[in-house]
Parts: C-alpha cells; sequence; structure tokens
C-alpha cells in the first residue's frame, strides 16, 4: 500500500525536528565550559569516595616521606663533605 505524501512530508518534518533536537543538544554538550563542568563535577563526586580519599592520603603520606628521606639524606652528605673539608685543611 502506498504512503499518501502528506505522510512521508509529515515523517520527514518530524525526523528534522529530531535531527535538529540532537544536533542542538550535541552543540550544547560540547561547549568548553560545559565540558570543564562535567570534569569538574565528576572530580569532586569522586574525592568524595572515601575509597579514593584514602588512596589519596596514602600517596600524600608516601611523597612526604621521599621528602624527608631525601632531605635528611642531603644534611647528612653536606655534614660528611663539611667534615671531610675540616680533615684536608687539618692536614695542610
Amino acid at each position: 500500500m502506498a504512503r499518501d505524501i502528506n505522510d512521508i512530508q509529515r515523517d520527514i518534518e518530524r525526523t528534522r525536528r529530531q535531527l535538529a533536537s540532537t544536533l542542538d543538544e550535541l552543540a550544547t554538550r560540547t561547549k568548553p565550559q560545559n565540558l570543564a563542568a562535567d570534569a569538574q563535577r565528576e572530580a569532586q563526586a569522586k574525592l568524595q569516595d572515601p575509597q579514593v580519599q584514602k588512596v589519596l592520603a596514602g600517596v600524600g603520606l608516601a611523597v612526604v616521606g621521599l621528602v624527608t628521606l631525601v632531605v635528611l639524606r642531603n644534611r647528612k652528605r653536606t655534614k660528611d663533605l663539611r667534615e671531610i673539608q675540616r680533615l684536608l685543611a687539618g692536614q695542610s
């Protein structure tokens, strides 16, 4: 059974409206400020997760420990170099 030309035109117009609506939605979603806002919301949501907080706390402690270790090691090395310089200066 052949479709009426008016039915076909209505289908075409409905499809155009749906496509226009979809394109508008895609344009809104892909605006840089909207993408940034979405990323910020997702990051904030992840930071509220207790598991993520525990992992971040562990990483923070590890970084503080490594920095402390490096500082103490450099202080010891500086102290040792000064002692060697003192000993060498005493030999002259």
